[in-house]
């Protein structure tokens, strides 16, 4: 940090600069008060360049009293605070003491006197006199180190307390009279741009012997390392192994290991942290937090002595995480394994007999302490035989049973259920590592039996409060997640001898169980649930991979589960919740648990498995369609697939088909590859080439290496796509259009394109190896480069007949639907043509008669002519009716609604209360009395 950054964006004035006025700076002057003017706290005037050149003079013998008078003059002056102007010629002052106190000792006493003052505070006469001085109380405070150097106790002890003093700033005694106090903060500010904090940790090897001095710089230090850039320039220092070294020193007080620990503390906070790992991991600091840890857990009874030794575990796990730090050659992995387990495994080692653990909170801290920081040593190969040796595993397993009252320790509930969680998490990593132990402790049936209990009703009030319980409050998923975990760490080692014994006891039928009966409650900790569901399906996929009996075992009942699953709403995937880990988990269970067994592939195509995978797939999530993908490959080799596959229909009725043939083209579009905007081939000789294989040069590469043709089909879907249609055998696929019938001869060539740009490849390597082959070599190398060209172009040449087939057929159905549209119109004027005919016999008497004679004409003439004697003629017409619509003598009438004959026409003529039925047209009668009629009341 400069110094303009820390006091200010002023800049800083160089000494002797002359102000705005011109007039050189005048000399600093304060003096002796009057009685007035000490009442109002003003300084007197006093010449310190006179004080300086004095100090500076040794010509003269007899100066020393002098000398001394005048600084204790200095220091009656400045008793309220040291103002900034001033600073730098006051420590310029207390320097010259410092040089003569070697030969003078009567020295001592004044520059203790001046570092009294330097705990007062400083003073400004200008709000920018600390962005002015801001250099000089820098440097000013930066000489408090250099004197450390003087081997007089006084004086460093002083000028320690001076520096806590910058910590706890007080006001002034007394107010000063155009001075005001600086911020709180600026000495602070100032020590870290002058870099006190480096020349006092490296005053600490002055003082190897001496403890109260060590003591007091201890303090400082701790003040100081409260800062980023302070615990920087400690780092810088080499702070951290400085002071751990020195931990175990002897201190009747206990400061020191305090001190020491809280700054380490800082240290790890505040600045590089694998910095100071790397100057804590060498074997004499090992050695130090060993026997400290050891004397604070075997002697330590106080709740001060608890504390300081769980801090000093923590800073020894910080320290383990380092790979290179010797853990084992200090033997501090071997105590640390003892103090963790002897407990609940019996030894005669000395150091922990008589020891017990009492279920206060520092030891229970400890207890989880020493839990995990076993998680980090197992890391360490090396370490293995130690835990064997201290039996780590034995004693983990004690904690996975039903919870019951500890006869050694009396722990709390929510305390033993804690350890009880951590126990089986660092069970997780440690049990991998040591399978022969994990066997002989039974550890199958000791995890399958705390699974039964977790699964069962009995009554458990769990407390959920750690962070290994988090979810689990008022049940036993917390118990049931972490037990899970560690089954699946154990069959993830694909270790037969495990698995076999895990199936024995019939593992497989426990968890399938438990899933059940998961789905059957429905709790509101979703996540904790799902993550247990997703672990089972995996534990599950890792025992019946490869293993057709294990597979019947699964059964139907496995099968209906990861339906279950499947028939998840898809937009559940996007809540973060865990639902995407258990859908690649239930991908997985289906790959490993079902395919290969054909009892349990026809139960899932007869339950519509194949229809949930196409569902999945339409969904149109990269992240599953690879997988989705491989599934279906598997699944068409059973002869039942097919007809599934082609009978699925998604939304707008999409086939399989065509679904699978839009990520083909949607994978082409991400990879870059060359489409016409109809999707025919652009590039005959490379036409599956994608933007990245036109970026690389191809490169000759050894024998067993994979080229980046090679690479292309296992990183993109296309080559899954062509086993799948392939299966479909590419032939009457219903449901595809034009631009799906040109996609497909792209795919039904893929292989054939990609034998090419293989060979291409290696054609292009003998080139740049520089290797002439042999003439046959040559031709057929070129046979091939050409044949896969000329596969490229019959492709393109089908593809263009498609595209122009598709053009014609659109002009036919356009044509057709033009002569319909012409047929309609058609249609519609003929039926305008009869309604203004009709309009026209209505409206018209002359136009009715003239069709009537029309119509009985036509009716004549298509009679026959001829009629056998003595026959009777009935006609079928009504003489004297004008209508031209075919009567019969019989005809219904329906009476109009009394309603619409009622207002101001009901006594007209018009007003027609009975309408008479009789051959011929209507006829107008007398008015015939309404049956039913109310009479009407005469008026009086």
């Amino acid at each position: 940090m400069s110094v303009a950054e820390a006091a200010g964006t002023s800049e800083v004035p160089e000494p002797g600069r002359r102000n705005r006025s011109g007039s050189p700076r005048q000399i600093p002057v304060v003096g002796v008060v009057t009685e007035d003017e000490d009442a109002q706290g003003a300084f007197k005037t006093m010449d310190l360049n006179r004080v300086i050149k004095l100090l500076e003079e040794t010509d003269k013998d007899d100066l020393e009293e002098e000398q001394l008078k005048s600084v204790k003059k200095l220091v009656q002056c400045y008793q309220n605070g040291l103002p900034l102007r001033d600073l730098a010629q006051i420590f310029k002052i207390l320097n010259l003491c410092a040089e003569k106190i070697e030969n003078q000792p009567h020295f001592i006493e004044s520059a203790f006197n001046i570092l009294k003052l330097c705990g007062l505070p400083f003073l400004k006469k200008k709000v920018s006199d600390e962005i002015t001085y801001a250099e000089d109380t820098a440097n000013s405070i930066a000489l408090l180190g250099e004197l450390m150097k003087i081997a007089n106790s006084e004086l460093r002890i002083q000028i320690c307390k001076c520096i806590v003093d910058f910590y706890h700033a007080e006001p002034p005694k007394k107010h000063i009279t155009g001075y005001q106090q600086a911020s709180s903060s600026y000495k602070i500010k100032m020590a870290e741009v002058g870099g006190l904090a480096k020349k006092m940790v490296q005053s600490l090897a002055l003082l190897e012997n001496q403890l109260v001095e060590k003591l007091w710089v201890l303090k400082a230090l701790q003040h100081l390392s409260t800062s980023e850039v302070n615990c920087t320039l400690m780092m810088k220092a080499q702070a951290a192994s400085g002071i751990c070294a020195h931990l175990n020193d002897p201190d009747p007080s206990g400061q020191l290991l305090f001190r020491s620990s809280e700054i380490l503390w800082n240290l790890l906070e505040k600045s590089s942290k694998e910095e100071i790992i790397q100057q804590l991991s060498n074997l004499e600091c090992l050695l130090t937090l060993k026997e400290v840890f050891k004397n604070l857990f075997m002697r330590g009874f106080s709740h001060y002595d608890r504390q300081l030794r769980n801090d000093i575990l923590v800073i020894t796990t910080i320290i383990a995480q380092n790979p290179g730090a010797p853990m084992i050659e200090c033997g501090f992995t071997r105590d640390l394994i003892l103090f963790a387990t002897f407990n609940e495994v019996k030894s005669q080692n000395p150091l922990v007999k008589g020891l017990k653990l009492s279920n206060s909170y520092e030891d229970f801290e400890l207890k989880k302490l020493l839990f995990n920081i076993i998680v980090i040593l197992c890391k360490d190969l090396p370490t293995i035989q130690l835990l064997i040796d201290g039996k780590v595993i034995l004693a983990l397993f004690t904690y996975v049973k039903k919870p019951e009252k500890q006869k050694t320790i009396e722990w709390s509930a929510a305390q033993y259920e804690e350890l009880q969680l951590h126990a089986i998490a660092t069970l997780s990593s440690v049990a991998p590592l040591l399978t022969e132990e994990y066997m002989l402790c039974q550890g199958n049936a000791r995890v399958l039996a705390f699974l039964q209990w977790c699964e069962s009703e009995d009554s458990f009030f769990s407390h959920g409060n750690s962070y290994h319980g988090t979810g689990g409050r008022g049940n036993k998923f917390a118990q049931m997640r972490y037990s899970l975990r560690l089954l699946r760490a154990m069959v993830y080692l694909e270790d037969e001898t495990i698995n076999n014994d895990l199936c024995e006891k019939g593992t497989i039928q426990q968890l399938i169980g438990i899933f059940k009966n998961i789905i059957k409650s429905h709790d509101k900790e979703e996540a904790i649930v799902l993550e247990i569901q997703s672990d089972i399906l995996l534990i599950l996929s890792g025992l019946c991979e490869h293993h057709i009996p294990r597979k019947e075992i699964f059964g139907t009942e496995g099968v209906d589960i990861i339906l279950h699953v499947m028939k998840t709403d898809p937009m559940k995937f996007q809540s973060g919740l865990g639902y995407n880990v258990l859908l690649f988990s239930t991908l997985d269970s289906i790959w490993c648990c079902i395919l290969g067994c054909y009892p349990l592939e026809d139960y899932f195509l007869e339950k519509e498995g194949i229809f949930l995978l196409l569902d999945l797939l339409a969904l149109n999530q990269k992240k599953f369609c690879n997988l989705v993908l491989g599934i279906m490959v598997e699944f068409c080799d059973n002869p039942k697939t097919t007809a599934h596959v082609n009978a699925w229909r998604g939304k707008k009725d999409q086939t399989a088909a065509s679904l699978l043939i839009k990520l083909w083209r949607k994978e082409e579009k991400e990879l870059g590859v060359k489409r016409d905007k109809h999707g025919m081939i652009v590039d005959t000789k490379k036409p599956l080439f994608t933007s990245f294989q036109e970026e690389q040069k191809i490169m000759p590469l050894p024998a067993n290496c994979p080229t980046i043709a090679i690479m292309d089909v296992a990183e993109n879907i296309r080559a899954k796509i062509y086993a799948v249609l392939g299966k479909l055998d590419f032939e009457n696929l219903p449901g595809l259009s034009a631009e799906d019938f040109v996609t497909l001869c792209i795919i039904h060539r893929y292989l054939d394109f990609k034998i090419g740009e293989i060979w291409n490849e290696i054609y292009e390597e003998i080139k740049l190896e520089k290797l002439r082959p042999v003439t046959t070599d040559k031709k057929i190398l070129e046979a091939i480069t050409t044949a896969s060209e000329n596969i490229g172009k019959m492709v393109a040449s089908l593809q263009s007949e498609m595209i122009e087939s598709q053009a014609h057929q659109d002009v036919q159905n356009e044509q057709k639907v033009y002569a319909k549209i012409q047929a309609t119109h058609k249609q519609r004027e003929l039926a305008s043509k009869s309604w203004e005919n009709f309009l026209a016999r209505t409206s018209n008497a002359k136009t009715l008669k003239k069709a009537k004679r029309l119509q009985e004409k036509a009716i004549e003439s298509s009679r026959y002519s001829g009629q056998p004697p003595n026959a009777i003629f009935h006609r079928t017409d009504i003489k004297g009716l004008n209508t031209t619509v075919p009567s019969g003598r019989v005809v219904t009438v329906e009476s109009t609604p009394a309603r619409l004959l009622g207002g101001p026409l009901a006594d007209t003529d018009i007003a027609l209360k009975k309408l008479p039925i009789r051959g011929g047209a209507l006829q107008r009668v007398r008015a015939a009395k309404t049956v039913n009629e109310p009479k009407k009341i005469a008026p009086t």
